[in-house]
Parts: structure tokens; sequence; C-alpha cells
């Protein structure tokens, strides 16, 4: 472990680190905007999943875009344009008061989020020795929920369910952060930009035709899209939920007590659950993830108590490790090194999975009214378990190299 460590890149720890930052600042506002839109602009439920849905909507189409630019003409120019981009979408958020400017700005935020994300995952591949990529992306995964324990508390104490200051602080936190790395690459010239390997990249129908001819990618790709649709609900279908339902008092309190215990949750069980999941094929963790995702999702309608909320929460939090801790590497394990940009890039197509929750939740939540909570989470759960199909068939066509 220590040597692993040992080889990690400096620009690696500053993505690590900046993601702690980045993320706790984007998790102070970004989950109660669903909350923000009802209470503060009378917005109704579905046009907040409409709102909500546009960012992951973009990412969809841009992400794939965005990695592949990346081999293109180097991680580095993707990696600036976007971070600054996205200090000034956070400012927009501040400064915005009507529905429809927050859909457009929430369409950039995700135009950016789809630009930078595989771009860095890509770059932390790119400079992460074989032995120690594992090590790095989970890292990476638990900086993202290191930021999210205090993220929520923070935003609540801000007020971020009626207030938009906590949105020029995300603002100001990426500012710096893309600073530190136009900083930091001055120091390592020679990386970020376009590798020899990429002298003669393909053409971008090309590469959509490479990865789609890639049976076991796509089937993977197939399988994560109900995963995320199931993870999507969480932060909006539930955020939602908490704040209409009757059943609870100060649904927005005890969803952000609900978001920070996922995150500590997370701290507290990523590394025995990574452990014991390398012993087996990576789709395992993937399939055992989905299942309890997909249960834990039945337990927020069938139980509507504070208890067992938090208890599913836990549950879902445990399929929520499963499901994302493998994901990086297997991404890495099947592209190859020239396209590994694109790849990254395609799966971002998973957020499709992002795209329906919200319009799924919020067409529900509108049909059947926050007072009739089963039949919302049980078409949910259902939904979310329509992915096990094809992650045991990526099981099935996974070369026995890629294991």
């Amino acid at each position: 472990m220590t040597a692993n460590l040992r080889q990690i890149h400096p620009l690696s720890w500053t993505i690590i680190i900046g993601t702690i930052f980045g993320r706790m600042a984007t998790s102070m506002s970004i989950p109660f905007l669903s909350i923000y839109l009802i209470g503060r602009l009378g917005a109704t439920p579905l046009e907040s999943g409409v709102v909500v849905a546009v960012s992951s909507l973009i990412g969809v189409f841009a992400s794939f875009y965005g990695g592949y630019i990346s081999d293109v003409i180097g991680r580095k120019k993707v990696l600036f344009i976007s971070i600054f981009g996205w200090a000034l979408v956070f400012v927009g958020f501040a400064l915005a008061d009507r529905i429809w400017l927050f859909f457009i700005i929430n369409a950039l935020n995700g135009l950016c989020r789809a630009m930078f994300e595989p771009t860095s995952r890509a770059l932390l591949a790119d400079i992460t020795p074989q032995e120690s990529k594992l090590l790095v992306f989970n890292l990476r995964y638990a900086a993202i929920n290191l930021g999210v324990v205090a993220g929520p508390i923070l935003g609540l104490q801000m007020g971020s369910s009626h207030s938009g200051g906590a949105f020029y602080i995300a603002g100001l936190v990426y500012f710096c952060y893309g600073a530190v790395l136009v900083f930091q690459f001055l120091g390592h010239k020679h990386i970020g930009g376009v590798s020899g390997e990429s002298r003669d990249p393909l053409t971008l129908t090309e590469a959509l035709r490479v990865t789609g001819k890639d049976r076991t990618f796509v089937y993977v790709l197939i399988g994560m899209i109900f995963c995320v649709l199931g993870y999507g609900h969480f932060s909006s279908t539930l955020a939602q939920y908490m704040e209409l339902s009757p059943h609870f008092t100060d649904g927005a309190k005890w969803f952000g007590y609900m978001l920070s215990l996922n995150a500590v949750v997370v701290l507290t069980v990523q590394y025995p659950l990574v452990r014991f999941a390398g012993r087996f094929s990576p789709m395992v963790p993937l399939i055992a993830g989905n299942l309890c995702v997909a249960c834990s999702l039945l337990m927020f309608g069938l139980f509507p108590y504070l208890w067992t909320m938090m208890l599913g929460v836990v549950v879902f939090t445990i399929g929520e490790v499963l499901m994302f801790t493998m994901t990086d590497v297997l991404v890495d394990r099947i592209a190859s090194p020239e396209l590994r940009g694109t790849y990254f890039g395609m799966f971002g197509f998973n957020n499709l999975g992002n795209v329906l929750a919200p319009l799924l939740g919020g067409f529900l939540l509108n049909g059947f009214g926050a007072n009739h909570a089963i039949p919302i989470f049980a078409v949910i759960a259902l939904t979310t378990a329509f992915g096990l199909p094809f992650l045991l068939l990526a099981r099935k066509h996974l070369p026995e190299g890629k294991e």
C-alpha cells in the first residue's frame, strides 16, 4: 500500500484533493436544487424534475465528445475549459431568478461536468502505473464521498434550500481548483497534451463505431444505465418525496442528514468491500450492487419511518459502493490506450439514468402523490433491476484476460 501511494503522480493528488473540495462545494447546493425550485420559485415536482434532468441529459451526449476531444487535443485544454466554465456556471446559479434560467444554467452545468469528469479519469489512467490504478480510482471515489460528508450539512446551515449563497462558494472553489491545475501543469508540460499514440486519431464517427462494436462494453454500459437510474432517484425523487410527504416534518433537513449518512457509510465500508470484491470478476460487485440499490428503493416506499429510511440509506450505500468502485478500472481494462478518453467519455452515456430518474420520479409523484409511496418506489425499484440481465451478459462475454 505504502509503495503504491508513493507511485501516485502529484497531478493525481491534485485531482483527488481537488475532488474533495469540489464535491463539498457542489453538495452544498446542487442536491437541494429541486427543493430550492419548489420552495423558492414555486415550481411543480415535474418542472423541478425537468430542470434537474437537463444537466444529465446534456451530459449524456457531451460526455462522449468531451472524452473523445481530450484524445484529440489533449487532456489539459479540456480540463481548463471545463473547470473555469464550471466556476462561471455556479455564479449563474446564484444570480438566476427564473425557472427557465435554471434550466439553461443547469444544462451548462451538465456540459462542464461531462467534459471534466471523463477527461480527469482518463488523465489519472494515463499517469498511473497499472498496479496502482485500482488504488487511485478508489481514492478518487473516496474523495467524492469525503466531500459529500460535510457539504450537505454546510448547505443546511447556509439555508441552501432557500438561499443561493452556496452557489457563490462553489464557483470560488472551482476557480481555485482550476488555478492550482494551471500552476501544476506548468511544472509538468509534457503531461496532458496529445500523446504520440494519438497523432492520427480516429474521427468521431469511427470512434463511435469502435466502441459500439465492443460487445462487452455495450452490455456494461446498458446495465449501468439502469444502475444509475436507481442511483439518481436518491438525489431527485427521494429529495422531493422527503419535502412533500405527510409522513415527515422538515424533510429538507432530514434529507441533508441522509446525504451525509450516505457519504459516511461510503467512507466506512469502501475499503473492506473493495478488498472483498477484488476476489471476484469485476462484474460480480456490479450485479450485487444493483440488487442492493433496488432493494433499498423498495424499502423507502414500504417503510416510511425515519429509522427505516436511514437503514435504507445504508443498504443503498453498500450497493452504490459495489456498483461504482470497480467501473473505472473495468473501463480502463476494456479500453485500448489510444482510445482511453473515448471509452471513458462513451461510458458517460450511463448518465441517461440520471436523466430518466428525476423525470420518472416527478411523473410518479405528480400521478400518485407523495402520500402513496409504495407504488412510486416499487416502480423505480423494478426499473433499477432491469439492469441485471445486461450485467449478466457482460459477465458472460468479459474476456478472461480482462478479469
